[in-house]
């Protein structure tokens, strides 16, 4: 919880004063962070105030620390997450949204879509079966002067292999674009996976706390009541006549 007094004060880490609403005690942290913040600060006790910066490292520092002792060395994305959770932004990559869209790809990436595109679809069987019938008829019958690709239709064969050797990089090209898409869909889910997982911990480590902060009060609460008590019906008995 932050702290409630107006004016600023000192922050028991780096030293630097801030606002009210940028501290909070380090009695009122959860237990997990008040011992790794005292391993590095000997000098800190329970009033003492740390503003979100330190608060924010110190975070980091502990979920780093549960990160290495479950999976061992961390990854760029576990580092990239990381960050995000320290700095509080989004995890979302912007520049895995900013690939998708099409205005971040090349001519030549634009090319490669379309012709793929077109290339797996129904108008093109239907198109490319239309060439083919209309080339041979016109061969075969003699509609012209005279049959500019005679049977067996070698400058054909020798257009459908161009077309077919051309087709096939270009798909592969489009197929590439595509894995890049997917990986770095997967690379997003990833992030947002673990920083739900890590944010998920942080709230269950803090509702433990303040259960047991709660339960603390209580007790303190009930052990006054029963002092209360004990002291009313000791004066009572001093009171009554004997």
């Amino acid at each position: 919880m932050k702290a409630h007094d107006r004016g600023g004060a000192q922050c028991a880490i780096c030293g630097k004063t801030f606002p009210a609403r940028q501290l909070h005690r380090f009695d009122e942290l959860r237990p997990a962070l008040q011992a790794l913040i005292a391993e590095n600060v000997s000098t800190v006790g329970d009033d003492a105030l740390i503003c979100d910066a330190d608060l924010a490292q110190y975070r980091r520092a502990y979920v780093e620390k549960l990160l290495n002792e479950e999976r061992g060395e961390l990854s760029e994305l576990d580092r990239r997450v990381l960050d995000s959770f320290e700095k509080g932004v989004l995890t979302v990559q912007s520049v895995a949204r900013a690939a998708l869209e099409p205005t971040s790809r090349s001519p030549g990436e634009r090319a490669a879509d379309t012709v793929a595109s077109f290339g797996g679809s129904w108008s093109f069987i239907f198109s490319f079966c239309t060439v083919l019938v209309l080339w041979m008829a016109v061969n075969v019958s003699g509609l012209l002067s005279g049959p500019f690709d005679p049977y067996p239709f070698i400058l054909l064969n020798l257009l459908l292999s161009c077309v077919a050797a051309l087709q096939a990089p270009v798909i592969m090209m489009s197929q590439k674009r595509q894995e890049e898409k997917d990986r770095q869909r997967a690379e997003n889910d990833y992030m947002v996976n673990l920083r739900a997982e890590l944010e998920i911990r942080q709230l269950h480590e803090k509702i433990d706390h303040q259960m047991a902060r709660q339960w603390d009060r209580l007790a303190e609460l009930q052990q006054i009541q029963i002092d209360l008590l004990q002291g009313s019906e000791g004066r009572t008995r001093n009171d009554a006549p004997r």
